[in-house]
């Protein structure tokens, strides 16, 4: 049985994805790989941030197979299973359809890196992954094809939204906050003028320090 504080914590970040703006009404989901490493919890399927309680919480194996719940899983639960089986690091995975990340995916594009800020966080572009439909393995097979071996932990999947990893939870719901975050910037300084990717050497040197020099005791936060 799934300890009630974790049940609370991915409860907590669930509701966070409204908060943050990234969600509307039921979509986007965030899971989090339980501590035994063999299964992992989600938000039910369909119901509305604010009713979520912590008993609501689903833990599902790495196939997607309901372990502990009474209520019916995602309907993105088989692109979380994908992603934790074949990603053994992977500790947290998020979905939204944040408006403005979801603007590129629609327009099928990745967002360039042109901001020092993108440079810190994603050490390169925001790839963007292929179409694929909800139900089966699909979806979680196009994230883990596109990001693996990828510094970005975000993922714009062709004509559906953005997917995210971490080492936990509340990692990924960071990288999705972030992407929607330069998603937002570039879309307006796209429409002001042309966008130049910064040169990769200087992505490299960003990169490098935010993720090895930046803050206290290797906590990562957002800023400069």
């Amino acid at each position: 049985m799934i300890d009630f504080q974790i049940r609370e914590q991915i409860c907590k970040l669930n509701i966070d994805l409204q908060v943050y703006g990234l969600v509307k009404w039921t979509s986007g989901n965030v899971s989090q790989r339980t501590p035994g490493g063999n299964s992992f919890i989600i938000k039910p399927s369909g119901v509305s941030y604010e009713k979520l309680e912590p008993s609501m919480m689903v833990v599902c194996d790495l196939y997607g197979n309901v372990l502990e719940g009474e209520l019916s899983p995602s309907s993105d639960t088989a692109a979380h299973a994908y992603v934790y089986r074949s990603m053994p690091h992977i500790h947290g995975v998020v979905h939204t359809h944040s408006n403005y990340a979801t603007a590129w995916a629609a327009i099928q594009q990745p967002i360039p890196c042109a901001l020092t800020a993108m440079a810190d966080e994603f050490g390169d572009d925001i790839p963007l992954g292929p179409f694929a439909l909800i139900g089966n393995d699909d979806i979680g097979k196009g994230i883990v094809e596109t990001l693996t071996g990828h510094r970005s932990q975000a993922v714009l999947m062709k004509n559906h939204g953005v997917f995210t990893i971490g080492k936990d939870a509340q990692t990924a719901l960071k990288v999705a906050v972030m992407c929607e975050d330069v998603a937002k910037t570039l879309w307006i300084a796209r429409s002001m003028g042309e966008v130049n990717r910064l040169p990769q050497e200087s992505i490299d040197l960003l990169y490098s320090r935010y993720q090895n020099a930046y803050g206290q005791n290797e906590v990562k936060q957002q800023g400069h």
